[in-house]
């Protein structure tokens, strides 16, 4: 995980989200009373409640849970625990959510939640007792036909299970279904804890394969080596890449030429900071980004390319394994450089398409084999790649503005068929 700026060129991540909106919804030709509505969230829940610390003490917590909008079905999103969590950040990645489940025409809206705080020094009992915490005050919104949450930054399969056992607890029988990202023994799906990374590694694949290149002995850089930015990283190993550079909060190294990630995630699992690792050279997170590669794969938090660095990208295509890392100013000046981003509601979506086979999966109480979660995987992303280079050629624009393009359009035709109540 990288540390997030707290505030963009312009304003905050929703700011952001709102300027990206704006410009395809241009291209689309929206009326001003569609645009209105979808630049709106549904419904915005912000809650203050109290954990008993493990020496006794009472703090106070602040968490979010947005919906951003519903027309293709329940809302979809993550769940993350960090200090840097605001409503304007909740509502960002809440729209997101409803434009990656579009673009990869999964039958869902886009919600996102999360809790204002650092979850690095509490113990485990004080992070279970605030997650069913939060889990109650969210549970009016959340629901397996309404508002499915899952994992995202700092929350993980254990935290699942815990919410899916407060909200058990609340209806007094098991409701497997309330989350996603779950451990596979209690109804969670093979392959899910990978599937963001192998989205990126999927679109990378594409990506390259359209420069008339395989992966094979390309050069990767990693910014964030979390469950996203690891498994990214391994999965292109694993495809002949040579993963050379991968950096954390703290920093992170440089191996000469080859990172060892089983090494590398030995050491963050012992919960030591890369900047410590020992025989590598050193780089921060502003080097990283300078450095000569075939793919950077950007899998920290919001706003690590701006403005003012753009100019020093050093790779030639950048993979968004995170929400919203480049900015719109930074996203004109990659264009003018010629580097290529595969933006974030396609690149990450793989995480929400997994999430959508363990829900399906959960609700036939008929599990499928890895293979076919992977196969099934590569075969929508791939497909949602397609579309979104085609709507790029066929407009004359960036994969961005294509794959907003694509997701809106998408609801938009949702909204239409619906109607309006009453």
């Amino acid at each position: 995980m990288v540390e997030s700026v707290a505030v963009f060129e312009h304003g905050s991540a929703y700011d952001v989200a709102i300027k990206q909106f704006d410009e395809a919804a241009a291209l689309l030709g929206l009326s001003d009373d569609m645009a209105s509505y979808l630049k709106t969230c549904k419904r915005e829940l912000s809650v203050n409640f109290p954990v008993r610390m493990d020496d006794g003490s009472i703090r106070m917590f602040t968490g979010y849970r947005v919906q951003h909008n519903l027309a293709r079905g329940p809302a979809k999103g993550g769940i993350r625990y960090h200090p840097m969590v605001t409503l304007d950040e909740v509502k960002a990645l809440a729209m997101w959510m409803t434009w990656k489940c579009a673009v990869t025409s999964i039958p869902y809206g886009g919600a996102k939640g999360g809790v204002a705080f650092d979850p690095r020094p509490f113990s485990e009992k004080e992070l279970e007792r605030l997650t069913r915490r939060y889990a109650t005050e969210i549970s009016i919104l959340i629901g397996p036909e309404s508002d499915i949450p899952a994992p995202d930054v700092n929350t993980n399969p254990q935290v699942m299970a815990w919410i899916m056992d407060t909200y058990s607890m609340h209806m007094g029988y098991s409701v497997p279904g309330v989350v996603t990202g779950k451990p596979v023994g209690i109804g969670g799906s093979l392959g899910r804890l990978d599937a963001t990374g192998r989205g990126c590694m999927i679109v990378a694949a594409r990506e390259m394969a359209r420069e008339g290149r395989t992966l094979e002995g390309a050069t990767v850089s990693v910014q964030g080596i979390g469950n996203v930015g690891y498994y990214a990283a391994k999965l292109l190993e694993e495809r002949g890449c040579r993963i050379f550079a991968v950096t954390d909060s703290s920093g992170g190294c440089f191996l000469g030429g080859h990172v060892d990630l089983q090494k590398v995630k030995e050491w963050k699992d012992q919960g030591m900071r890369l900047i410590d690792f020992p025989g590598a050279e050193h780089v921060s997170n502003e080097d990283l980004l300078a450095m000569p590669c075939d793919i950077l794969v950007l899998a920290a938090l919001e706003g690590q390319v701006t403005e003012a660095n753009a100019s020093n990208v050093g790779a030639r295509i950048i993979v968004e394994g995170a929400n919203g890392p480049v900015t719109p100013e930074a996203d004109r000046a990659l264009e003018r450089m010629g580097v290529q981003v595969v933006p974030d509601i396609l690149a990450n979506a793989g995480g929400v398409v997994t999430s959508y086979f363990e829900w399906i999966q959960g609700r036939q109480q008929l599990f499928w084999e890895r293979q076919e979660v992977e196969s099934r995987l590569e075969q929508i992303m791939s497909r949602a790649y397609d579309q979104v280079v085609d709507t790029a050629q066929a407009r004359g624009v960036t994969l961005r503005k294509a794959a907003l393009v694509l997701a809106i359009s998408r609801v938009v035709e949702a909204i239409e068929l619906r109607g309006f109540y009453p």
